[in-house]
């Protein structure tokens, strides 16, 4: 099998992706491929430059932060079919702003970002998918953070009591 075709079976795992017209699964084929990580591979640091953005295809991957005094806490597992490193798609943000890591072997298709970027700003269509799916991923992860903050407020409140 040919790594195009592993990267078309990819793909099709990915139930928004088989939606797409095959005009633009062909440009993005042009600007993916698949990547492998063991247990314990780290994605990307918190403070890199981003240059991918991920659909997880197998695995799980922790993304976690840097808290001066407590180290690297995990706030999130992404589990397949979850998209990772959302933000290097966005017009302005260009350094990382959490770390990732594979908790098990995970396989992911990787995206160069500033290509993505391109082809989202050239076929509006395109575009508009990436960025619906993308909005979908933003708000359920700041759900998630509000839950986590509020949980944290009340385990302080219960403290001070």
């Amino acid at each position: 099998m040919t790594e195009l075709d592993e990267l078309k079976e990819a793909f099709r795992s990915v139930s928004w992706l088989q939606e797409l017209p095959s005009e633009h699964l062909s440009k993005l084929y042009d600007v993916a491929h698949l990547i492998t990580l063991a247990d314990g591979d780290e994605l990307f640091r918190e403070g890199d430059q981003e240059d991918s953005l991920y659909i997880i295809v197998d695995g799980r991957i922790a993304i976690e932060i840097y808290v001066p005094g407590r180290g690297r806490i995990r706030i999130h597992t992404a589990e397949p079919m979850e998209i990772v490193g959302w933000s290097a798609i966005t017009p302005f943000v260009r350094q990382r702003t959490a770390s990732a890591r594979a908790l098990s072997p995970s396989r992911l298709i990787a995206f160069d970002a500033a290509r993505l970027r391109q082809l989202c700003g050239e076929d509006h269509d395109l575009g508009f998918v990436m960025m619906h799916r993308l909005a979908d991923v933003v708000a359920s992860r700041l759900l998630k953070t509000r839950l986590q903050l509020l949980d944290m407020f009340d385990h302080a409140t219960k403290e001070e009591e």
